[in-house]
């Protein structure tokens, strides 16, 4: 259970799993703030959050684009002023935009980075020194099962979820001693207004690839974050395959490409 006294910032707060998390833990009695670009789903979310608060919590919004540093930095310290230093951070913020290689622009490679991995930059730079002034902290950041190895479709989605489990990996042994424990979440397909977006998008050996895995509720993938960021665990990943994978995918990488290349032979870039 949360403490009651405790704040939590959620980028990517407005809807999807970042909204879920932002449920759960107000409905613990923690303060939530949260932060997105588009201030009618931000007003939305408010009330939505408001409706399972607990105590004497509270839910700020602060509308904000997180692939601008400065943004970025000056959400994070409007929340801070309000609602005290944040004990929880986490990274929600993300965008999919799948299609293969040849067929995708370079604007498509850079709204991803920009959006997934330069914003987990940008938010984590500017909230961790509010997370070490006594408070035990716990920094969560949420990636993609598509962080484990190359899959077909996501040549523009992939790297972005690569770099977010890179910084990771680097702040979980960098900020130990700071007393803030890392989360990373590596989901599979969860239903989100993100995924309804995309699910029309993707190349038919992409779909393909995804049918192996069932679709996770928010709200399941909230309980699993929040126990786990609770506990100080590193990893967090649903269901056996993703399981399987985020330990074995260096032994599974070669054979799974050769699976995926027969499906591409067969298929193309049929959507």
């Amino acid at each position: 259970m949360a403490n009651s006294s405790s704040h939590a910032i959620v980028t990517g707060g407005s809807s999807g799993i970042g909204l879920a998390i932002a449920k759960l833990l107000i409905s613990q009695g923690v303060s939530v703030s949260l932060l997105a670009r588009n201030v009618e789903r931000l007003e939305a979310a408010k009330l939505e959050v408001g409706r399972v608060a607990t105590g004497s919590a509270r839910v700020e919004i602060f509308p904000c684009d997180v692939r601008d540093a400065v943004a970025c930095r000056e959400a994070v310290n409007a929340a801070v002023t309000i609602l005290g230093p944040p004990e929880w951070a986490i990274s929600s913020a993300g965008i999919v935009r799948p299609g293969s290689f040849l067929k995708q622009g370079l604007e498509d490679h850079v709204a991803q980075i920009q959006t997934n991995y330069l914003g987990s930059l940008y938010f984590a730079n500017a909230v961790c020194t509010h997370m070490t002034s006594g408070t035990k902290g716990k920094l969560v950041f949420i990636a993609s099962g598509a962080a484990f190895v190359g899959l077909y479709g996501y040549s523009t989605y992939a790297p972005s979820k690569f770099a977010v489990r890179g910084l990771a990996e680097c702040l979980r042994v960098e900020l130990k001693g700071h007393g803030i424990s890392v989360t990373l979440v590596c989901p599979g397909d969860t239903d989100t207004p993100q995924l309804a977006a995309e699910l029309p998008a993707r190349p038919k050996v992409t779909s393909i690839l995804a049918k192996g895995g069932r679709i996770l509720s928010p709200d399941l993938v909230a309980r699993r974050v929040v126990k786990a960021a609770t506990r100080g665990d590193f990893l967090v990943t649903i269901g056996w395959q993703l399981n399987v994978l985020s330990r074995l995918h260096s032994i599974i990488a070669p054979a799974f490409r050769m699976y995926q290349n027969s499906l591409v032979s067969r298929f193309g870039d049929q959507i």
